[in-house]
């Protein structure tokens, strides 16, 4: 069985401005740019490095490494992990270099994530970008996202991602 042919990659353009819920994660990793870009990259792997990550699986692939991805991670709470989900469109920039991801499943249809890397004296400057306007509830759509989605289960997740690869990728470091 051969592999189906890819696609062109996703023109995700820059995050929007102006959202409802904007949250950010960054730290300093002491590694390459590169150390840590094809970390993140690589997503299908971050169950392997990642505790918290239950599967990263492609549906299709870009010829830019991204394409349609569905993820699971747990979001713990003491010694209960509450499970999550989401199906999004992925893209690899190169040249920023970036990884953006848009939901297109799930509680968080319609986020924008972006991953930007930046040399600094240290390493590698990462910044993890989440924004949104909310879910598509009625009434409670900026309440559920800014007072308990984005803070507790985004944050919750995304804080334990640039974690474990930040430890990944400053063990591979020169």
């Amino acid at each position: 069985m051969t592999a189906p042919p890819l696609r062109a990659p996703f023109r995700l353009g820059p995050l929007p401005i102006g959202a409802a819920m904007v949250l950010l994660d960054e730290a300093i990793v002491r590694a390459p740019v590169r150390t840590i870009f094809d970390l993140v990259r690589n997503v299908e792997h971050w169950p392997a490095h990642l505790d918290h990550y239950r599967f990263v699986r492609f549906r299709s692939r870009n010829n830019d490494g991204g394409g349609i991805v569905e993820m699971s991670a747990n979001r713990p709470f003491g010694p209960l992990k509450w499970p999550t989900w989401w199906t999004s469109q992925m893209s690899v920039d190169e040249q920023l270099p970036n990884v953006r991801f848009r939901h297109i499943a799930g509680v968080t249809t319609g986020m924008d994530v972006e991953w930007a890397f930046m040399p600094h004296s240290e390493g590698t400057h990462v910044r993890l970008f989440h924004v949104w306007e909310g879910p598509d509830w009625p009434v409670v759509r900026v309440p559920a996202a800014v007072g308990l989605i984005g803070p507790v289960f985004v944050h919750g997740i995304a804080a334990r991602t640039i974690a474990g690869l930040k430890a990944v990728a400053e063990k591979r470091a020169p």
